[in-house]
């Protein structure tokens, strides 16, 4: 019932992300709390982390667009976009590298100690993680590029999900992968750099 729930506000954030519309960040907390439950209830931690971490980023990103979308007078409803800088990309990198393998220690040793069951795909998981992690804090930026990420990340979560015969949760992330394709058209098409 739990994925089911999550499917359906995972609907309505990724039709307000594409629109750039702030009730997206308030939809993010329902969902976000939703999919803490259902992953950690699998066992799937790095996932039930980063939708941790998407509950504290919604709050961030509702201040951030806000004060973003003032820059935009009289532009309706344009989409505000950030430029990408190469030091982000770099740091981006360092993070995805240092902190999949960082999480995948941290499970196993979590793991041995007795605290967390083991997680059947420790390497995909903490993967899907990190790089999820760094798109949600390109999209607070508003850098369009966050969308090839998201690509990359919700096919990673599909698999994921599949594999662990969480039917509703691959549902929402085939959708979300389908939703960032149109995202960056959308955001491309319909964005104006502040």
């Amino acid at each position: 019932m739990m994925e089911i729930f999550t499917l359906v506000t995972g609907v309505i954030y990724i039709i307000l992300e594409i629109r750039q519309k702030n009730l997206m960040w308030l939809v993010g907390v329902l969902t976000s709390v939703a999919a803490m439950w259902v992953f950690f209830r699998q066992g799937l931690y790095a996932s039930f982390a980063l939708n941790t971490y998407y509950l504290v980023t919604s709050f961030i990103g509702l201040w951030q667009w806000s004060r973003d979308k003032k820059k935009l007078v009289s532009d309706g409803d344009r989409i505000h976009l950030n430029r990408l800088t190469a030091k982000t990309v770099a740091v981006s990198a360092v993070v995805m590298v240092l902190g999949t393998f960082g999480l995948v220690e941290l499970m196993q040793w979590l793991n041995s100690a007795g605290i967390l069951q083991e997680n059947p795909m420790s390497y995909l998981d903490s993967a899907a993680t990190i790089l999820s992690a760094i798109a949600t804090w390109w999209l607070v930026r508003s850098y369009i590029q966050q969308w090839w990420l998201w690509i990359v990340a919700d096919l990673m979560s599909t698999i994921l999900c599949a594999s662990q015969g969480m039917w509703w949760m691959t549902a929402l992330y085939a959708a979300y992968t389908l939703s960032a394709v149109y995202g960056w058209a959308h955001w491309h098409r319909n964005g104006k750099y502040i």
